[in-house]
């Protein structure tokens, strides 16, 4: 089964704002929910004239004093009820692409010192944008206070936030790993830098393949 495209729910609910044009939605997703969610204007325009065709939405010509008439979108109240209904189901789980879990899975075939500062540069990140989140969070409780949405927009900046503290936690987990291998590699274990002939590696790699498909 096919999965459903997620992102008209991402423009219906920015409607759901105030009527908006393309552009306006854009600006919008950029500054309310990139942290977690992102559409292109390549994807906005053909949504907003699908919405349009599918009664959801309406949209109107704004002019503009001499420049290009802008066109403004609303949401009706067919689409209001389409986004209640989405917002009801519930949340699908979705798999990730991870870089840095990718390269780890196949770090083996590295030097050590390669994979730790992938993961030190990898903390950093998350320490920068925890720093971010918690900008984030003093600047909605300081400019948004009285919102209705406040609490809801709060609670995606926890989630931000948590993730990011939680990824930290892993990377210091990781990093003692990694330095424990390089460790009993230095001290002549056969580490994981040892060397294994084509067959052997093949092997492992269908019997790791193996458990990640049960």
């Amino acid at each position: 089964m096919a999965r459903e495209n997620k992102s008209r729910y991402a423009v219906l609910g920015i409607l759901s704002l105030q009527p908006m044009s393309g552009y306006d939605i854009k600006k919008t997703i950029e500054g309310s929910l990139a942290n977690f969610w992102s559409e292109s204007y390549g994807q906005i325009y053909p949504i907003l004239k699908e919405l349009v065709a599918q009664g959801l939405a309406t949209v109107s010509e704004d002019a503009q004093g001499g420049r290009r008439d802008r066109r403004v979108y609303a949401l009706t109240h067919a689409g209001e009820e389409e986004l209640r209904r989405w917002l009801r189901r519930p949340v699908e789980h979705e798999v990730g692409r991870v870089e840095i879990l990718l390269k780890l899975f196949f770090g083996w075939q590295l030097p050590l010192e390669e994979n730790l500062r992938k993961v030190v540069e990898f903390r950093e990140q998350h320490q920068q944008l925890l720093q971010k989140y918690d900008g984030i969070e003093r600047w909605l409780r300081t400019e948004q206070a009285g919102q209705p949405g406040l609490p809801y927009w709060l609670m995606t900046v926890s989630y931000g936030q948590h993730i990011s503290r939680a990824l930290t936690d892993w990377c210091d987990e990781t990093l003692t790993t990694l330095r424990s291998l390089s460790d009993r590699t230095e001290a002549g274990g056969s580490g994981v830098e040892g060397r294994r002939d084509e067959a052997s590696a093949q092997s492992e790699g269908k019997e790791i393949a193996g458990v990640y498909e049960q």
